[in-house]
């Protein structure tokens, strides 16, 4: 057998007394052949290979995020909801609505940010993510199950404060299932205990029984005791599976949203700051309850703390002395149809086909007839945190490091 290349061999009867030698030959050549490779290679070699004592090397250097400085659990209807609406029931918001802060509409109610998102800039949070978005969310500093629409006492509408409820208890189950495999929110049992619910709802039970033509006795003795029962219960099952510290806001003033300005009957009565006092009247009742209820709360709940919030005070106090808040026109809506006095007219609201917004830069208070500009939700924002409206007056950085 003769080697004629380095992959070829052929036989030869002619020199088989030869073949061991010739064989021990080329494999001798071969072995010289990888000394001389693996000679060369070597210094090459030694440049990848560890000094003793090595550890493993590390592929990923990111650090775990540190603990948040508050966690926030927010139910509520359109006056506090960042896109359940929308993303839950596929509700489609046009613009110019989002033009201020996003660009688009994100699902608020309004051109820009809500009073909940400055709340959070101010704790040093990530603005909440609604709960029923599937795509983008991160829930590590709270969630947000307030829907555009809820009522607290179920009046048919589908993101109820109760169904918000449940939505919560699912999120603190699932979590808890996903944890050990480092997955979902990543908050822990601690953090929910810690955490700071915040409940913003009640204006549209109000609404819809101006709407359904109760008197105003029967609202103030059946309407508003069962919204503030449901409010009740949402707050002790939410205890009941973990929660300590509670913020409640009561409602606003009702009768100074040009909405319902610009539906008012000829006989209706207004104030002297303009605004419809039997609607105010009926508001006024809900807190008064409201406020009972936060006593009754404190009193009833161990371990727990209850901060009611009079956004009643501070909303009413934006249209009453605008001009101290650089606001103009406080009862008109920025974006809709009708002009003065209240730029409002059903079935052409803010986001119809041809309704225009006030210019940017206009400072109003209402944005659609119904919700606040970012401008009014900043100033709102800056009133819940001075605490002056609380009872107690507990700042809402100090709820959120007190310890449970």
């Amino acid at each position: 057998m003769e080697l004629l290349s380095s992959t070829t061999f052929v036989s030869t009867s002619s020199t088989a007394p030869a073949r061991p030698l010739k064989l021990l030959r080329s494999l001798l050549v071969l072995a010289a052949m990888a000394a001389a490779v693996s000679t060369q290679l070597l210094p090459s070699l030694l440049v990848v290979v560890p000094s003793w004592p090595f550890s493993a090397p590390h592929y990923n250097n990111k650090q775990p995020p540190p603990p948040p400085k508050c966690v926030l659990f927010n139910f509520g209807d359109s006056n506090s909801d960042t896109g359940n609406l929308v993303a839950g029931a596929g509700f489609r918001l046009h613009g110019p609505v989002g033009r201020r802060f996003f660009g688009k509409p994100s699902g608020r109610f309004s051109d820009g940010r809500l009073y909940i998102d400055f709340i959070c800039e101010r704790l040093g949070l990530d603005h909440l993510s609604p709960y029923l978005d599937s795509s983008g969310v991160s829930f590590r500093h709270g969630a947000n199950f307030a829907a555009a629409g809820a009522t607290a006492a179920g009046a048919a509408d589908t993101f109820d404060l109760a169904t918000q409820v449940r939505q919560f208890r699912h999120l603190k189950a699932r979590t808890a299932e996903l944890r050990p495999r480092g997955l979902g929110s990543g908050i822990t049992d601690q953090e929910f205990q810690d955490a700071v619910y915040t409940f913003d709802i009640g204006q549209n039970d109000l609404q819809l029984a101006f709407a359904a033509g109760l008197s105003y006795d029967r609202i103030l003795v059946e309407t508003i005791p069962a919204i503030v029962t449901r409010i009740k219960n949402a707050v002790t099952m939410v205890h009941e599976a973990c929660g300590r510290k509670f913020l409640l806001y009561n409602t606003g003033p009702l009768g100074c949203l040009p909405s319902l300005l610009a539906r008012r009957g000829g006989g209706s009565e207004l104030d002297r700051a303009g605004c419809l006092v039997d609607h105010n009247g009926v508001a006024g009742e809900f807190n008064a309850q409201l406020g009972r209820l936060c006593r009754d709360l404190r009193a009833m709940l161990a371990n727990a703390t209850v901060v009611c919030v009079d956004m009643y005070a501070i909303k009413y106090g934006l249209v009453a002395n605008h001009t101290a808040h650089g606001f103009s026109e406080p009862l008109m809506a920025c974006c809709g149809s009708g002009g003065p006095p209240y730029n409002y007219r059903v079935g052409k609201a803010c986001g119809s086909p041809k309704v225009k917004a006030c210019a940017v830069g206009d400072r109003r208070i209402s944005w659609d007839g119904l919700h606040y500009t970012e401008d009014a939700s900043r100033v709102v924002a800056d009133k819940i945190l001075s605490a002056e409206y609380s009872d107690p007056p507990l700042r809402l950085p100090t709820l959120c490091s007190s310890q449970t």
